[in-house]
């Protein structure tokens, strides 16, 4: 009975994630309806959206409420921009969604942050009010809810599906759809928590196809699971808890080449935990019938900063591409929207760092593009698509937390994507076919990557400085204290070189080790991806590593 009550209960120390025998088990309970059902589309996408919202439930408790709100509003609004008679209508349904989506958004992500900053800019002591929570207490009962702001998980990225949504319908790539087609393109359990970002247009024409899968695909999609399995318990979690958290925490106590060492390895940790969840993800969506479009493609193959952020994230990349950048103006022009945008942006700066001189660079930097509007107007351009790329990069970086450190990472990607934009133009190397030149570009666009991700990391003020500063003062590199290290996180080592062996790998090699594994029956393939998975739960740690994109 209680173990019952467990399944049925939420429980903030044991989420329901991919990584959990409870997870399988009600995957496997949740493929059982499904195979019975999976005729009947309506009915379909009903038990789906149930059953999505039951695993946000275990995921996130009482949140499920909020995510219940904004399907009721945002399909609201859709109907609204669909039956709209003028355009402009239509834009001011879009934009009071728009408006809805972020609010929320910002009230739960950004609240602490805007009023702590705001305190200490005008000295003031204002502190948070929950408002959500004391309504629920007063409907509910006392003590239902946490008085405390808790940011939900996965509310970035359910806010961009909805927003996409009504967007989308306002440019007529979609229709409006029954209320459950809607709410099962939105809460679908694969993709709700930690993505990939899904556009409703590419999601919601699957809704109502029949249902298809070959063995080709069933073993693709066994492949999938596997290898973000692996991914995210061996390759993240395990140098992570066994090696990366140690120096990160407290970077002071090593010599600072061994912080390098450790922001390398971070590197292969955020990327295996993420794309790990995201091919998990497109696996299980496979299996129930739905494409999800590839979130990673080998991004530490990167020749440059431009070609990394078209491998990593895709889905986020793409969707601040067509629903931010584009209609900025993109690469051709930049309208009122790039200038309030990079007005706000700055403001915005100056209000979270406190650094006034931003002022004065501000000024400095619109004299400047007045000036070549005015003589050079063939600059124009060019000087509206580098304002439009920083713009979209800043508020990538702010998609992922509220903090200094994310607008620091997001500027300087977006400072470097600028720079690059001129420097192909005159590089002697841009189409080289050179083996030894594109390992150099790639050498170098990983340590960049890898140095931006300090900010990423160490996420508290301050503290990417003190660790650039152990680098650069105290760097003390030895044979002696690196063999040291070696031998001290020797099997953490083993399985970063691993890692890094198995990413640089050609990408026609890995396809055909994925295509002999399908051609083999299927009860050898069951006999390999157990032991496999065996293997991998022996290197699970005692400590819970959640998703690291969970908090986004």
């Amino acid at each position: 009975m209680q173990r019952i009550q467990q399944l049925f209960s939420f429980n903030s120390q044991e989420p329901l994630i991919f990584t959990q025998l409870d997870f399988w088990l009600f995957f496997i309970l949740v493929m059982v309806v499904f195979s019975a059902i999976h005729k009947q589309y309506v009915t379909r996408s009903i038990f789906l959206t149930f059953i999505s919202l039951f695993f946000y439930f275990k995921t996130s408790g009482l949140f499920v409420l909020l995510l219940a709100l904004t399907l009721v509003v945002n399909f609201a609004f859709g109907k609204r921009v669909q039956n709209a008679e003028n355009d402009r209508t239509k834009k001011g349904f879009i934009a009071a969604s728009v408006i809805f989506n972020l609010l929320l958004l910002g009230y739960f992500k950004y609240a602490y942050f805007f009023t702590e900053s705001f305190n200490q800019l005008f000295e003031t002591h204002y502190e948070v009010v929950n408002q959500f929570a004391l309504w629920g207490n007063g409907f509910f009962g006392e003590g239902t809810f946490t008085e405390k702001i808790l940011i939900p998980i996965g509310v970035s990225f359910f806010t961009f599906h909805n927003i996409s949504y009504v967007v989308d319908i306002y440019r007529k790539e979609i229709k409006v759809t029954r209320f459950f087609d809607f709410a099962f393109y939105v809460t679908y359990f694969p993709h709700l928590v930690a993505g990939p970002i899904v556009r409703a247009r590419d999601f919601i024409p699957q809704i109502n196809k029949p249902f298809r899968l070959n063995k080709q695909e069933f073993s693709w999609a066994l492949v999938q699971i596997t290898k973000g399995l692996f991914k995210k318990i061996v390759l993240a979690d395990y140098i992570a808890v066994h090696f990366i958290d140690k120096i990160a925490d407290a970077p002071e106590t090593y010599p600072g080449f061994i912080s390098i060492l450790a922001m390398w390895a971070y590197s292969l940790q955020i990327y295996g935990d993420f794309s790990g969840y995201t091919d998990i993800a497109i696996g299980i969506s496979r299996l129930m019938g739905f494409n999800l479009l590839e979130n990673f493609q080998s991004p530490y193959k990167a020749v440059s900063v431009a070609d990394f952020w078209r491998r990593w994230h895709k889905s986020l990349g793409s969707w601040l591409r067509d629903y931010l950048y584009i209609p900025l103006g993109g690469n051709r022009s930049g309208g009122i929207g790039t200038y309030i945008a990079s007005t706000i942006i700055f403001v915005f700066l100056i209000f979270i760092t406190q650094w006034y001189e931003l002022v004065y660079v501000y000024l400095g930097l619109m004299f400047l593009y007045f000036i070549c509007w005015h003589y050079f107007p063939s600059v124009k351009n060019l000087l509206n698509r580098d304002l439009n790329l920083l713009i979209t990069m800043v508020v990538g970086g702010l998609w992922h937390g509220a903090s200094e450190n994310f607008v620091i990472w997001g500027s300087m990607n977006g400072l470097a994507l600028i720079f690059y934009q001129y420097w192909k133009k005159i590089s002697p190397y841009e189409q080289s076919t050179s083996w030894g030149i594109r390992a150099w570009r790639i050498f170098i666009t990983f340590n960049f990557i890898t140095f931006t991700r300090i900010w990423f990391r160490l996420d508290e003020a301050g503290e990417p400085m003190k660790m650039l500063e152990q680098i650069w003062l105290h760097f003390d590199f030895s044979w002696d204290v690196f063999v040291k290290v070696l031998e001290t996180y020797q099997a953490a080592f083993w399985i970063i070189l691993t890692g890094f062996i198995l990413h640089w790998l050609p990408q026609s090699l890995k396809d055909k080790g994925t295509q002999r594994f399908a051609n083999i029956p299927f009860v050898f393939q069951a006999i390999c991806i157990a032991f496999s998975v065996f293997l991998m739960y022996q290197a699970i740690s005692d400590s819970f590593k959640p998703f690291v994109y969970f908090q986004f």
